[in-house]
């Protein structure tokens, strides 16, 4: 019996080490991420642009991969950059991120996510958008954040009663966003986390 339980170990580290795709600059790419046809599995597929290991969303706008986590079969990816002296999200033409419903990743739930920019209409949801949201501490403290200075925003908990395929920014709405991976309340701001945290679907 131990020998058969060794056996089925050894050939699914064997079979996992030979589908693995190679090194994307530093970074490792764990199976079932996939750069290519020839490794990995294809329904798991992340780009390897210039040695920078990236995500591809469902509308085609490219989030640098920061970590990967196998064990726990998830990684994070850079949110959007603000640029300098605007409050604009870098992926806002194409309405935030936007994951495929049929992909086999979704967002987690331990992502803060923070909203700048918004209409009143945000006041009618659940988020906090008090003078005391993590949004202010932002604005305030973070440089990129300047240019949201003043703007209505909110904080949330990304949970699991939301969509786990999207986070929505649009003109009109809220314009801009980032967000923090296992912030805790003690936190601070220094120690943010930025990042979103994506995770996968192990294979069948």
């Amino acid at each position: 019996m131990v020998l058969v339980i060794f056996v089925i170990l050894t050939l699914v580290t064997y079979v996992s080490a030979l589908d693995a795709c190679p090194k994307c600059g530093s970074m490792e790419v764990p199976y079932p991420l996939s750069t290519n046809d020839n490794c990995g599995d294809t329904r798991y597929r992340v780009i390897c642009n210039n040695d920078i290991l990236q995500f591809e969303s469902a509308v085609g706008f490219q989030y640098k991969i920061i970590s990967i986590n196998p064990s726990v079969n998830k990684f994070v990816i850079s949110p959007p950059l603000i640029p300098k002296n605007t409050c604009y999200a870098s992926d806002l033409s194409l309405g935030g991120l936007k994951l495929d419903d049929n992909s086999p990743f979704n967002i987690s739930t331990h992502n803060t996510v923070m909203l700048f920019n918004c209409t009143e209409n945000i006041l009618l949801s659940p988020l906090n958008c008090s003078s005391n949201s993590l949004c202010r501490h932002y604005e305030e403290k973070v440089e990129e954040g300047s240019g949201c200075r003043g703007t209505l925003c909110c904080h949330f908990l990304k949970d699991s009663a939301m969509t786990a395929h999207r986070i929505r920014v649009r003109v009109g709405g809220c314009t801009a966003y980032t967000s923090v991976v296992d912030m805790k309340s003690e936190d601070d701001i220094d120690a943010w986390n930025y990042g979103t945290e994506l995770q996968w679907m192990p294979p069948n």
